[in-house]
C-alpha cells in the first residue's frame, strides 16, 4: 500500500478563480508519474482530491478556503418532495452502464450541452480531444451512465466507482429537456446506484458557499463537508 506522505504534489501558479471573481486560485496535482490504481485513488478521495482526466487535484489557495469537499452518505439520504417529483418525472428513462462514450452520439450531446449551457466557461468551445482527455481515465474506475428515452440518448453521467463510494465526475444532457431537471435527476440516480452497489457515499466535488452555481450540492441531505481534514455531517442548514 502506497504511503500517502511519499506522494509528490505539484502546484500551479496562482490564476484567476473560475468561481469567485475576487479571488486567485492555486491547485495542487498528484505527480503524474505516481502509479495510480483504484485503491490509491479511493484513499486520496477521502482527503478531498478529485479527478480530471488522468490527474488528481485539490484546491490549495493561499488566501481562500472556500472550496469545501462534499459527499452524500447514500444510506441516510432522504429525498425531498421536489426530488421525489423529479424522480417520478423521469421514471420513463432507462439507465445503461457502458464502458465507453468514445462515439459520435455521445460527443454530439456533449458538444450541444457545452455550446448551449456553458459557452461562457473554460470548456467552450468544445473539442473531441478535450472531451476525451477530460472525461476518461486509465485506472479502471470509470463508468458512463447513459439515460435514454425510447432509445434516444438524453443524458450521460460520468462516474468513478471507488472502494467505498461513487464519485460524480461530470454530467451532460440535452438542454432542450429542461423540464426534466436532468442534472438533479442524475445525482438522485447516482445516489440510488451507489447504494445498490453497497457503497457508502456519493462524492459531489466541491461546494462553495458564495458561488450560486454550486448551491445545488447542499440540496441532498444529509450531507458531509470536509472541515479541517475531517468529514462533518450536516442535516439542516
Amino acid at each position: 500500500m502506497t504511503d500517502l506522505s511519499r506522494i509528490k504534489l505539484f502546484a500551479t501558479h496562482p490564476h484567476s478563480c473560475s468561481y469567485l471573481d475576487d479571488q486567485e486560485s492555486t491547485t495542487v496535482f498528484v505527480d503524474p508519474a505516481t502509479e495510480m490504481d483504484v485503491d490509491l485513488y479511493s484513499r486520496l478521495s477521502e482527503y478531498g482530491f478529485r479527478r480530471s482526466g488522468n490527474h488528481l487535484y485539490r484546491p490549495k489557495c493561499q488566501h481562500c478556503q472556500a472550496c469545501i469537499p462534499i459527499r452524500i452518505p447514500v444510506k441516510q439520504f432522504k429525498p425531498s418532495r421536489n426530488q421525489k417529483r423529479c424522480l417520478k418525472l423521469n421514471c420513463d428513462l432507462e439507465m445503461v452502464d457502458v464502458s465507453s462514450i468514445d462515439n459520435d452520439e455521445c460527443y454530439a450531446l456533449y458538444e450541444k450541452y457545452i455550446t448551449l449551457r456553458h459557452n461562457d466557461g473554460d470548456m467552450y468551445p468544445p473539442s473531441r480531444k478535450q472531451y476525451s482527455e477530460f472525461l476518461s481515465s486509465e485506472w479502471g474506475a470509470t463508468h458512463y451512465l447513459q439515460y435514454r428515452r425510447d432509445g434516444k440518448l438524453i443524458a450521460v453521467a460520468v462516474t468513478d466507482v471507488l472502494d467505498h463510494a461513487v464519485s460524480a465526475i461530470y454530467t451532460f444532457f440535452d438542454p432542450e429537456e429542461d423540464k426534466r431537471s436532468l442534472g438533479r435527476f442524475c445525482i438522485l440516480s447516482e445516489i440510488r446506484w451507489a447504494e445498490s452497489l453497497g457503497l457508502e457515499y456519493l462524492y459531489l466535488g466541491y461546494w462553495i458557499k458564495r458561488c450560486q452555481k454550486m448551491s445545488y450540492k447542499i440540496d441532498y441531505r444529509p450531507f458531509q463537508l470536509m472541515i479541517n481534514n475531517n468529514w462533518i455531517s450536516v442535516r439542516d442548514s
